[in-house]
């Protein structure tokens, strides 16, 4: 044999061993791969009938992973995702990396979507393979095009109640539901929505809970020994509504004029609020604040939340003041699931409601304690570990087949039927005094009729 032949010999044999090495690791991936997703069933009480041999590849689309809730939220569910063994994770952004981001695991492929228009990102979705798709947006449009694919799974994250676009667009708010209306998958956060409303619209929704920021054996509490309030938001956000919370500190600086509010929020968007605090001459006890990645510094010592939104899901920055132990005042957010405890509910959105109340924890100390006590006990029921569980299940049911979504569907707990009908009354009444518009339940839970009897925006 000459060398010639000897040295292609020698190839021959080098590549049969890295073949037969690379389809031991694959086997030794697999098995431990179908070893770790029958525990999981078995942890989980579930069973499928197709075996995963390869990780469920999961995408999350968002605009950035910087300052907003929706990001945060992201960064946490990345962080919690990457725990677990049978994902492999992509997170698809607008954006570019920035500083000051949420942090995510390094292992976790970004993508950049460089246009806004869906098929960008439906193509990158085709590229990578990806099972799953937890879409985040509310654009109608991107939604009515992805409910047409068949080739990869998508997840409708809604971020938002429903009230929300009511109150902020109308015409949006049609769109939305009614593209939601074909899809498969959704998200809602929100309990009367999800069994109530969406169930009569004709959505398929699935409830769930925000993961929780903060570790609640961790905290320290506020100890609520100053007259300090905070209010924390989007400041371009006009439905977030600062300027009750501002206008109200004028009757409580009468009363306690050492009383001081922090607001916190992106400072480039607030300077109308600015305007508001010169012109009534509160910027000796109203102070603003960058909003930052670490927002809990600025909890400390904080005796009050004041949360003027119009319209919430879950409510990130109240469930971190009640981890807290922060007493909260809220306009009509009676619906929030984690709304129920050491908070004073307002239904008639004057900054002299909002002080009166203030001013009645300020002077009862006992009332002011009991408020933050509730607050914090309150959120020793939301469990990370829980929830992580539950988005287990969802990945695997929607992964293996619509009927165990259904199913999944079925196990959510039900709230109580007269306590669905107290707070959609109470929130019709709210669109009453807010927009004027006067609507009934039947029509409410007829969505034929509110897209074409309800027109303006």
């Amino acid at each position: 044999m000459n060398m010639k032949n000897i040295i292609k010999f020698i190839l021959f044999l080098l590549k049969i061993i890295i073949i037969v090495k690379y389809k031991n690791q694959l086997y030794n991936k697999n098995t431990e791969l179908n070893k770790y997703y029958f525990n999981i069933q078995k942890e989980l009480n579930l069973s499928f009938n197709n075996i995963s041999k390869n990780n469920i590849k999961i995408g999350i689309y968002i605009y950035n992973l910087k300052n907003g809730g929706t990001q945060r939220i992201t960064s946490i569910l990345l962080n919690y995702f990457d725990k677990v063994k049978i994902f492999k994770l992509f997170v698809l952004t607008k954006k570019k990396k920035e500083e000051n981001e949420y942090i995510i695991p390094n292992k976790i492929k970004r993508i950049v979507i460089k246009d806004c228009l869906i098929h960008y990102l439906i193509k990158e979705i085709y590229k990578n393979k990806i099972d799953i798709l937890i879409y985040q947006f509310p654009n109608y449009k991107g939604i009515n095009i992805l409910n047409n694919i068949k080739k990869f799974k998508i997840i409708f994250y809604q971020h938002y109640c429903f009230l929300y676009w009511i109150y902020f667009n109308y015409f949006l708010f049609k769109n939305i539901y009614k593209s939601l209306q074909n899809s498969k998958y959704i998200i809602s956060l929100i309990q009367f929505e999800n069994h109530f409303i969406f169930k009569k619209w004709g959505i398929n929704s699935i409830l769930m809970n925000n993961f929780i920021t903060y570790d609640y054996k961790k905290i320290i509490p506020s100890d609520l020994s100053t007259k300090t309030i905070i209010m924390i938001g989007r400041g371009q956000d006009k439905l977030k509504r600062y300027e009750l919370g501002i206008a109200a500190m004028e009757y409580i600086r009468e009363e306690f004029p050492e009383c001081h509010m922090k607001i916190v929020s992106n400072l480039t968007s607030i300077n109308p609020f600015k305007i508001l605090v010169d012109n009534i001459a509160l910027e000796n006890n109203i102070k603003f604040m960058e909003y930052i990645s670490t927002p809990e510094i600025y909890l400390q010592k904080v005796s009050l939340h004041i949360f003027p939104t119009v319209s919430e899901s879950f409510g990130l920055v109240l469930s971190e003041t009640k981890n807290y132990g922060i007493p909260n005042i809220l306009l009509g957010l009676d619906y929030v699931s984690i709304a129920d405890k050491g908070t004073i509910n307002i239904y008639d959105d004057s900054p002299e409601s909002i002080s009166k109340e203030t001013i009645k924890i300020f002077k009862n100390d006992e009332l002011k304690f009991r408020l933050g006590t509730d607050s914090k006990k309150s959120m020793y029921k939301f469990n990370n570990q829980l929830l992580l569980e539950k988005w287990i299940k969802l990945i695997l049911c929607i992964y293996n087949g619509d009927e165990y979504y259904q199913n999944l569907r079925k196990n959510d707990k039900k709230i109580s039927e007269k306590d669905i009908m107290k707070i959609v009354r109470k929130q019709l009444n709210l669109l009453k005094l807010r927009k004027k518009i006067i609507i009934n339940i039947n029509e409410i839970i007829n969505f034929t009729y509110l897209e074409n009897n309800i027109s303006y925006i």
